[in-house]
């Protein structure tokens, strides 16, 4: 670990032990480094932890970023990883490094571990020594991407287990009535939870909401049935 680590680690050593230090992110390919620093431009406390020095010096004035190699469990704790509910552990490609890393931050206990995951495999693996959230970013944009192209979603975002909300046109059969008239989620299954009309705010969605022709509804259900209901014409 570098000097600029060990001067991280003491100050928070010294500091209220809560674990409030906001979010750790760990690997700044692209993945983590986009993650750090979006959670950055947002206003949240986020330390950045990479070991390729030329990466640190590439972002060493854009974040908060200190050098370390996090497969040591030793540099872990001198960066005060306890002082943080959530890490993010960015590196991927190098299978045996995210393992190692997340098994270190499994073994101190934090409270939530997001990890990226490159294959099926990799995520399960993960899954097993105790990550709380597998992320598959090139999975995840793919399959995005392939629902946007393919139909009338203008957006496109998978929850969890299926739950999915999107933003579309909405289907003739809903024009020009209300959501109760139109009976969408008696018969497809899925619930318009918000309309948004041009020139106006968004607004949510209840029985007495009228939808026209030119207005983007946003819906929510199982992905399977939000596919049905946006092949309607």
């Amino acid at each position: 670990m570098n000097r600029a680590a060990r001067g991280v680690a003491r100050s928070r050593r010294g500091a209220d032990t809560k674990k409030d230090a906001g979010v750790l992110v760990i690997g700044l390919g692209r993945f983590g480094s986009s993650i750090a620093l979006t959670l950055d431009r947002l206003g949240q406390e986020v330390l950045a932890v990479e070991k390729n020095p030329q990466l640190v010096a590439q972002y060493s004035d854009r974040l908060p970023i200190v050098e370390a190699d996090c497969t040591n469990p030793d540099a872990l704790e001198q960066l005060g990883v306890r002082d943080y509910s959530v890490v993010i552990v960015g590196v991927g490609t190098a299978l045996e490094a995210s393992v190692l890393i997340t098994g270190n931050l499994v073994d101190v206990g934090t409270p939530q571990i997001w990890a990226k995951a490159i294959s099926a495999e990799h995520g399960r693996i993960l899954q097993r020594i105790g990550v709380h959230h597998v992320v598959f970013p090139e999975f995840d944009a793919g399959n995005r991407v392939a629902h946007l192209v393919s139909g009338k979603l203008m957006d496109y975002i998978e929850v969890e287990d299926g739950f999915t909300i999107v933003k579309m046109r909405p289907p003739k059969e809903t024009q020009g009535f209300t959501i109760e008239q139109s009976r969408v989620r008696e018969k497809y299954g899925v619930t318009i939870i918000g309309v948004k009309s041009p020139g106006m705010d968004f607004v949510y969605a209840d029985a007495n909401t009228r939808i026209s022709a030119n207005d983007l509804i946003v819906v929510s259900g199982h992905s399977e049935l939000l596919e049905r209901f946006a092949a309607r014409p």
